[in-house]
């Protein structure tokens, strides 16, 4: 199969089942935010060397294909006809359960903190940024059509986990958070 099909030169792209829209659309931008996170969380794991955390990115780039093909897909349907496009409120609870406990292990907040720190830390924190970009979209494109609530509950649970893996990444290299 050869990477181009000519089908998008004319600025549109097709769905899951056949659908086209104009590449401008909002369900083509939600999901296209979803998929620059996931390409910046790869990158992220190309620079850590933290197994856990690297492996923990792997899952939620797995997650994030899900998310992206139940945005792809206007029928809704895509879950059941492959498994791994499914999302559910586990892997939620698996996020809070990583932001949990690497929570215990930071000082407590008691002020906003600057982005930046360490590389990892600093790409943590621009993965941060993005994934709540891609809310904001997906947000919006739930008010057009209906959008399984999880996919935004993961998102947003998502950015709250990344947030936490930059304080601890900067931690870790000794980094100390500036204030604002």
């Amino acid at each position: 199969m050869k990477i181009y099909t000519r089908k998008g030169d004319k600025g549109e792209t097709g769905l899951i089942g056949g659908t086209r829209l104009l590449k401008s659309a909002l369900r083509v931008e939600a999901y296209g935010e979803v998929d620059e996170l996931n390409a910046v969380l790869g990158w992220i794991r190309a620079k850590l060397t933290d197994e856990t955390i690297m492996a923990e990115l792997l899952q939620i780039q797995r997650d994030l294909f899900a998310v992206g093909a139940q945005l792809a897909d206007p029928t809704g349907h895509v879950e059941q006809k492959a498994e791994k496009a499914g999302l559910h409120e586990e892997r939620v609870r698996g996020l809070e359960g990583i932001i949990d406990r690497y929570d215990t292990t930071l000082s407590p907040l008691r002020a906003f903190i600057l982005p930046g720190g360490s590389e990892g830390g600093a790409l943590l924190h621009l993965a941060r940024t993005v994934c709540r970009r891609a809310e904001r979209r997906m947000v919006a494109l739930s008010q057009e059509v209906p959008l399984s609530p999880v996919l935004i509950t993961y998102i947003n649970r998502l950015s709250d986990l990344l947030f936490t893996l930059a304080r601890a990444v900067n931690r870790e290299a000794g980094i100390e958070e500036i204030p604002w």
